[in-house]
């Protein structure tokens, strides 16, 4: 069993670093602000919890993203479970504007982020995975290591992902 000084210290080191990245992943997976701070509080949970068996078999960042991933799926099944028949989305909580934007220039950069999120949301949970790892600047070879898959079927999931994304936007602007 490890020192619990030093669980305590990677627990910090882990938090300081990839904090922002489990929020951002939260709140790709929920949109309402209070279980969006559930879902975040559940991955620091999870992640405490898991330190004590990590073994430094894969780095710390891959270690945050497999657990993230897996509350974060959990998260998604059990929502779906709950979920309403209506499928509205709240969107309370969102980042507040760049203060030099114009309205107009905010309205639309929200809209698009909704768009995408929107798009997103209706992928298959293993696709959502690896657009969401791709979105937080992680390369095929990390998001391989993290899901399982092989750098070339992560690059050509990325690819045909962006292709259908592509198209949703371009079904959405057609009148």
């Amino acid at each position: 069993m490890p020192d619990q000084t030093k669980i305590e210290r990677r627990y910090a080191d882990i938090a300081a670093d990839h904090g922002g990245m489990i929020a951002r992943m939260a709140a790709a997976y929920e949109r309402e602000p209070a279980a969006r701070q559930d879902l975040e509080q559940d991955i620091h949970m999870h992640l405490w919890r898991s330190l004590a068996v990590f073994r430094d078999q894969c780095s710390p960042a891959t270690w945050t993203w497999r657990v993230a991933h897996n509350v974060c799926a959990r998260h998604v099944e059990m929502a779906a479970r709950r979920r309403p028949a209506n499928g509205w989305v709240v969107l309370d909580g969102t980042d507040l504007p760049d203060s030099r934007a114009t309205p107009e220039t905010v309205t639309d950069d929200r809209l698009t982020l909704e768009r995408l999120y929107a798009l997103i949301d209706r992928l298959r949970p293993a696709d959502r995975q690896v657009v969401l790892l791709y979105l937080e600047d992680v390369d095929a070879a990390g998001i391989a290591e993290i899901t399982g898959l092989t750098p070339g079927a992560v690059a050509t999931r990325i690819h045909r992902i962006k292709a259908l994304l592509a198209r949703g936007f371009e079904k959405e602007a057609q009148p």
